[in-house]
């Protein structure tokens, strides 16, 4: 920390780089994006020019000059970044999904651990106040049987991430199942078991049935392949309380502000454990392969039906 400001860096300069996780750190009171680093270095000196930082031509370089990290990569680059990142001592904003695989999640906890690093994963639902109102309310009612929710948008139609391949092959699972199925754990209890999930290549449609600690059940339903206008993004608890619905449509950017306010504030106290922190991504990394593994199931019971 210096003047009382965060020093950070950006790893990244895609979309989201652009558009929240540079400017926002750029423009908060408790941060400063001191520099930028991408394996394309055009895209990282075009980052930097529009949030005033400074470029760096190699990743060690911005380990030097930070004191903190927000990460906006796929998450096959963000892990082996992020273990050199918590190694050197770094506190990291982490985007979801944490990792590739559940052993690299479990390598980057144990390394946040050893370095008493502070994370938070980008999981931007939870840091807006009416979801936290509505996680109030759920909380403080109880009795509820179950939830579902709905994520149907046009994402991956959109041009600008036509070159985003890993969103491409792990389609609306990767992409939006980790806030999907963070917030209904948070609502509903943990979730112990995927008891079901189907994948329809029609629509690249995801179709999943958890079990929560306590006897509740979710259902989700996924998709980026669909032009719904405006997106569909609602999830809903029902139970002996009756019905409590929430529309999650949001600005992005100002729930990334109120994740810098908490992170800023959890450096300065030297506090590393948080509801969203990285023990979050490793959970939801856990949960995204039992999915998959359901659905491989899924498959496979459908093949010995069919002969």
């Amino acid at each position: 920390m210096t003047d009382t400001r965060l020093r950070m860096g950006l790893v990244g300069a895609g979309p989201w780089a652009r558009k929240v996780h540079g400017p926002g750190v750029a423009a908060h009171p408790g941060t400063e994006l001191v520099s930028v680093w991408a394996r394309r270095p055009a895209a990282a000196a075009e980052v930097a020019e529009l949030t005033g930082a400074t470029p760096v031509a190699d990743f060690d370089d911005l380990l030097a000059t930070v004191d903190a990290i927000t990460f906006a990569v796929p998450p096959a680059v963000q892990a082996p970044l992020a273990l050199r990142a918590l190694e050197a001592g770094k506190h990291l904003v982490l985007e979801k999904p944490l990792a590739g695989t559940v052993d690299e999640a479990e390598l980057l906890v144990a390394a946040a651990d050893r370095a008493h690093a502070t994370t938070l994963m980008m999981l931007t639902f939870r840091y807006a106040p009416e979801v936290r109102e509505w996680l109030a309310e759920v909380h403080g009612l109880g009795g509820w049987h179950g939830g579902s929710a709905r994520w149907m948008s046009s994402t991956l139609l959109d041009t600008k991430y036509e070159f985003s391949r890993w969103r491409h092959d792990g389609g609306a699972l990767t992409d939006i199942g980790p806030h999907v199925f963070d917030l209904l754990d948070a609502a509903l209890g943990p979730v112990t078991e995927v008891l079901s999930a189907h994948f329809a290549e029609a629509g690249d449609v995801w179709h999943v049935l958890l079990g929560h600690a306590g006897g509740a059940t979710s259902t989700s339903t996924l998709t980026m392949h669909t032009p719904a206008v405006p997106p569909i993004n609602d999830f809903s608890v029902f139970g002996a309380n009756g019905y409590r619905a929430l529309d999650a449509t949001g600005d992005a950017r100002v729930r990334y502000a109120a994740l810098l306010d908490e992170f800023v504030a959890l450096v300065g106290e030297g506090r590393t454990e948080h509801p969203c922190d990285i023990r979050r991504g490793l959970h939801i990394q856990r949960l995204l392969r039992a999915v998959t593994d359901a659905v491989a199931d899924d498959r496979a019971g459908r093949q010995v039906a069919g002969g």
